[in-house]
């Protein structure tokens, strides 16, 4: 039971700071000042109505006339909580005719002095030692949710709920029906009493008179006429928004199956790709291999061949699948010896295990990554390759995008004539620039047959290959590998389950050695330490 709560309490922390951002990023683009945002598909996820939300702002201007009970009123309304002895994100506090207020996408204390009813002063301070920054003759508040909920619009919106949920019940069954009657009655009580209540968006049709079906706002909707477009990575994002809304509907149903939501939660979702594309006007698509469609839509291609460095697209060559692995052996002890690191793909994660088995057994320090770590946990395995804690990693798709590894010298691609999403040209092109930031890198292909996807991709690399050596020559640029700093350490790194068998068996020989020699120095901390080390190494190896 405590763990569980420990999972709830983590995933509230996470949803609450993805809250923040999403209201700094709404804060910013209303605030009328140039603006870039940063975002993930989740840019088209429902949010409420930008004219609501914008319209519940506060705006408070020194040496204007306004009562102190008619300011927190309207702070009330704008969803902030009144706290007088903790000060946080989307709180204020009031001592004598002074308001501290710290916006709900800010972590600055904005300090409002009243003199009777009349703003004397309003500075921003510092949220620790309240010092102040500056002083400043206006401020706009937004508000501290994004779904509000006005008086005149509340009694509708209840009214409709209600109607909503009497014609939902005669369709479920008795556990169902019950389950959804005291949820939804909850919901109605605080939304009545309160004007807001846990999972508001879940009833955003009913706040903003849509009809089912209709399309929700989103983040999108907070940037006006006037904004680029800049989708990265666009042979992977375009898909992604493609599936967006069917794969929220797919959870929602469940929800809704079983009596925890009512069916018009199904219109808190993110946009149909059809809907999405009336915001694609001024857009830049960026992306090594772009697809058809980014390339339809687009009235100017352009391309960037030419890198700062010189550094130029990597040779590529097919090898026979016979005796593979003996070769494969051979080029990682080159690059070893020059201190390079190698990144090896493979098909399945069974493969990848028993490659990074075999390359152990060969005395090559191996790691493997596959589909179940987490993205901190990738992030630590790749700052110890470059750190040179061990020379090859073995994955399966996860070594395509986003992996920036300037040490790499070397990706070596088995099974490469097996065409399909892993192997067609996209996949391929994407694989062959992993090793396009070390001045030495190669691409080495393992197949017996060469499929139309390989024939492509070499094709693709030997032009842009030759344009860049053009380039060079005609300017006297030498190529020179990536200089790129490796960070600090961030998340604790469980290293175990990463390594091979063998090399498992080996670790577990030298942890023993070293608890025992603890234990006869009467270092009885130290002992119990690496015994339970040892237990977890042996749980690894199933014995």
């Amino acid at each position: 039971m405590p763990q569980t709560d420990t999972y709830i309490e983590k995933d509230t922390q996470i949803n609450e700071k993805i809250e923040k951002m999403r209201l700094e990023a709404t804060a910013m683009l209303l605030s009328g000042e140039p603006t870039i945002i940063i975002a993930t598909v989740s840019c088209i996820y429902s949010l409420g109505s930008p004219k609501e939300w914008e319209s519940m702002s506060i705006i408070v201007e020194k040496g204007k006339e306004t009562s102190r009970s008619s300011l927190i009123k309207q702070l009330v309304n704008a969803r902030y909580e009144r706290n007088d002895t903790e000060l946080a994100s989307g709180r204020f506090r009031i001592k004598g005719d002074t308001i501290d207020i710290i916006p709900a996408y800010s972590d600055d204390v904005v300090r409002i002095s009243m003199f009777g009813d009349r703003v004397e002063k309003i500075s921003v301070c510092d949220p620790i030692s309240l010092k102040e920054k500056k002083s400043i003759s206006q401020i706009k508040i937004f508000p501290a949710k994004h779904y509000l909920v006005a008086n005149d619009v509340r009694k509708v919106a209840v009214q409709s709920i209600k109607t909503e949920l009497k014609q939902r019940m005669p369709e479920l069954r008795e556990l169902e029906r019950q389950r959804l009657e005291m949820r939804t009655k909850y919901d109605l009580e605080m939304i009545e009493e309160l004007g807001y209540c846990s999972g508001i968006e879940n009833y955003s049709r009913h706040f903003d008179g849509r009809n089912p079906g209709e399309q929700a706002f989103c983040l999108l909707d907070f940037f006006g006429d006037d904004y680029l477009l800049v989708i990265d990575e666009s042979h992977v994002t375009i898909p992604q928004l493609h599936g967006m809304y069917l794969g929220d509907h797919t959870r929602k149903k469940s929800l809704i199956d079983y009596g925890f939501r009512l069916p018009s939660a199904f219109d808190n979702r993110p946009l149909k790709f059809e809907e999405f594309e009336k915001y694609i006007k001024n857009t830049i698509f960026v992306s090594a291999t772009p697809s058809q469609y980014e390339r339809t839509k687009s009235f100017q291609i352009v391309e960037q061949l030419i890198r700062p460095t010189g550094l130029v697209d990597p040779q590529v060559e097919i090898r026979k699948t016979e005796n593979q692995m003996d070769d494969l052996v051979v080029e990682i002890k080159k690059r070893v010896e020059k201190d390079q690191r190698v990144l090896v793909t493979t098909l399945t994660k069974r493969m990848a295990e028993d490659l990074a088995e075999y390359l152990s057994k060969k005395q090559v320090k191996v790691r493997y990554l596959h589909s179940e770590i987490e993205n901190l946990q990738r992030t630590e395995i790749i700052r110890q390759l470059r750190l040179g804690e061990f020379d090859v990693l073995v994955g399966i798709n996860l070594l395509r995008e986003g992996i920036d590894i300037p040490e790499v010298s070397l990706v070596a691609i088995l099974d490469a004539d097996k065409e399909g999403f892993l192997r067609n040209i996209t996949s391929l092109i994407q694989t062959f620039g992993r090793a396009a930031r070390n001045v030495d890198g190669s691409v080495i292909m393992y197949a017996d047959n060469t499929t139309q996807s390989m024939k492509n991709a070499m094709l693709e690399t030997e032009r842009r290959r030759n344009k860049q050596i053009e380039y060079n020559k005609k300017m006297g640029i030498k190529p020179t590998t990536i200089v790129k700093a490796i960070p600090e350490q961030t998340t604790k790194f469980e290293e175990l389950k990463h390594m091979s068998k063998h090399d498992l068996k080996k670790y577990a020989i030298e942890v023993e050695a070293t608890m025992k020699r603890f234990a006869e120095e009467l270092d009885f901390e130290n002992a119990i330490e690496y015994r339970e080390k040892l237990a977890k190494i042996q749980k690894e190896l199933g014995t």
